[in-house]
């Protein structure tokens, strides 16, 4: 039976776009703690956000490479917060909060995702984004080819991804969940309302094509 794919809205910077999300139908939102990011939020900035939720939608910390000092001051301020680890974290790393935990994984040619699983047996998903310069995927959408069948944990779908394309990418990887941010955004950190509404739709719309075929 096919579950359906949940949705993460990432890079929430605003009052309106978490309420835009949450209104569309959102799962979960980022909430970026990366200081070179645009869509960086203070600690502050983000407990305020994470208020404004209402139950059941997650609120997800974005960590690249960040100090434990960091991590323990959000997890405080956010007691429910979900960590997310976009750098060079070590399993170690990713456990000492001793909190649940995403990981992402940079996917390129020749990179081993099942090898890279592996090493961090205590995920709860694997984020799967474009590999770029910077962390995180930049926009760029990755070859979806590349993503071994059989991955032995839940996989998060992102990078590039946007109402256009998230169809194709469910109906080719069946993710548990996909992430977006660029692909939802007037500008840099600022959300669309109806780019948003539009991506949730894509993504209904792709479950019940699955759901069709396999009824």
């Amino acid at each position: 039976m096919h579950q359906r794919t949940r949705i993460k809205i990432c890079g929430i910077t605003r009052e309106a776009d978490l309420d835009a999300a949450v209104e569309a139908g959102a799962d979960a939102i980022g909430l970026n703690f990366y200081d070179k990011s645009p869509r960086h939020v203070s600690v502050a900035q983000a407990a305020a956000l994470a208020r404004r939720l209402p139950p059941f939608v997650t609120p997800v910390g974005l960590f690249v490479n960040a100090a434990a000092a960091l991590v323990s001051e959000a997890l405080q301020a956010i007691p429910q917060l979900l960590l997310q680890f976009h750098g060079d974290e070590s399993a170690d790393t990713c456990a000492a909060a001793g909190r649940p935990y995403l990981r992402a994984a940079r996917m390129a040619p020749g990179f081993d995702l099942l090898d890279f699983t592996s090493r961090y047996p205590n995920a709860l998903a694997l984020l799967l984004d474009a590999h770029v310069e910077s962390y995180g995927g930049g926009g760029k959408v990755f070859d979806w080819s590349l993503i071994p069948p059989n991955v032995p944990r839940p996989v998060v779908l992102s990078g590039g991804l946007h109402a256009g394309n998230v169809i194709e990418g469910i109906l080719r990887v069946r993710p548990w969940a996909v992430d977006v941010s660029s692909g939802v955004e007037a500008a840099k950190g600022i959300k669309d309302a109806a780019a948003i509404r539009r991506f949730c739709e894509a993504v209904r719309e792709a479950d019940a094509r699955v759901a069709a075929s396999v009824a």
